[in-house]
């Protein structure tokens, strides 16, 4: 705790120390200390956790800080110090690097203002039509709203946006609501001020939810648990007292007419470090093959498997299964155009995927833990399952 403090001291003390001795020495004594205010505070923030513990109005706090004052602050000290090199040479170079210094830390402030405030409320709804050869006739038009990663731990106890969220997916009449993870951040209890206003979600066939890695509740306080699936186990226990059906290595038989298809749903499974709790072989038994297993009664299948990774490593290669939906990447919470840095870790990490005849789509999700978004807004899918003719 020592030393990340010390090293939090530094980073946010540093441009502020640079900054005031270089350009702002001489303004009056009420300029300095709003100057320096920022840092006290994220200071005072970070050690308020010892008293109380982290809770999202000190997380909030402190997101605001380093993204609205702290990083503005650090970019324009390193524009600032290449300047005075290039200054060396030219003090036309100087001006203009400064001044693009200036531009830059303003661009990383307005866009922390954005990302905290409007950015991670501005709730979307995406359409998207999936076509399949071998999808039953009587599926044909399906529609499933996907939800994924909620993190209700985000909002503490406000389910004003948790009900716009229900009531957009109540508005799209879906046949099935598929959630894909994520539900909480650390601990089952954050999700006890929601399950009234989740539990007025609604569809024809249903609510289906499989566990995240936040799910575990491996984040929090690890010696409630006495073993890696017990929080799990808790969260779940919670989302089936709000109706949702959670698939746990099983799957369900969804009916229309006399056609049928299966709703498959793992546990976690994926890159390390997250846990890998899934049983994938466990999960399609009777609904269709895996690897060399056959399956006598085999049924179009859609696998919900919140880490996306999943469906390289296991499903690709071992089953046939048509549609993976999944989520945990958020996209980042940061996304400018069609790149996100979390392409530095995922193949893929949003929207649709195809593999022969395999399909993958991938949610943004709406939550996070952190209470920010930027360029990948709060995301609702409605899947349109269309008959390839």
């Amino acid at each position: 705790m020592i030393i990340a403090i010390f090293v939090i001291l530094t980073l946010l003390l540093l441009p502020d120390l640079y900054i005031y001795g270089v350009f702002l020495r001489n303004i009056p004594l009420v300029w300095k200390l709003l100057f320096f205010a920022p840092s006290l505070v994220a200071l005072l923030s970070i050690l308020s956790v010892k008293f109380f513990g982290l809770n999202n109005t000190i997380t909030t706090i402190f997101l605001v800080v380093l993204l609205c004052f702290a990083l503005p602050k650090m970019l324009f000290m390193a524009f600032s110090l290449i300047a005075k090199l290039l200054g060396l040479w030219s003090i036309s170079s100087y001006n203009v690097v400064t001044i693009c210094g200036i531009v830059a830390a303003s661009i990383v402030s307005v866009i922390g203002l954005y990302g905290l405030t409007i950015g991670w409320k501005h709730l979307e709804t995406k359409q998207v039509d999936l076509y399949f050869e071998n999808l039953p006739d009587a599926f044909d038009g399906y529609k499933i709203a996907h939800i994924s990663d909620l993190h209700v731990g985000s909002y503490g106890d406000n389910t004003k946006f948790i009900q716009k969220i229900v009531d957009q997916v109540n508005k799209e009449n879906p046949d099935l609501v598929a959630f894909t993870g994520d539900i909480v951040n650390t601990e089952p209890e954050e999700l006890l001020p929601f399950t009234h206003t989740l539990s007025l979600l609604h569809a024809k066939d249903g609510i289906v939810s499989v566990l995240g890695n936040h799910d575990y509740c491996l984040y929090g306080d690890r010696s409630r648990w006495s073993d890696v699936r017990e929080g799990g186990l808790k969260v779940a226990e919670i989302e089936q007292t709000m109706g949702w059906k959670v698939l746990m290595n099983e799957s369900l038989v969804v009916e229309r007419d006399s056609a049928r298809i299966a709703i498959v749903g793992v546990e976690n499974t994926g890159k390390p470090p997250f846990p890998q709790i899934g049983n994938l072989p466990k999960a399609v038994s009777g609904v269709t093959h895996y690897d060399t297993a056959k399956c006598d009664d085999e049924l179009f299948s859609i696998l919900l498997s919140h880490d996306p990774s999943h469906w390289r490593m296991e499903v690709v290669p071992k089953t046939d299964i048509p549609l993976t939906l999944s989520g945990h990447t958020h996209a980042a919470q940061f996304k400018i155009g069609n790149w996100s840095p979390v392409t530095w870790m995922y193949k893929e990490w949003s929207g649709l995927y195809q593999s022969d005849n395999q399909q993958l789509y991938i949610s943004e999700g709406i939550g996070g833990t952190l209470p920010f978004r930027f360029g990948s807004s709060p995301l609702i899918v409605v899947l349109t399952l269309r008959k390839r003719s």
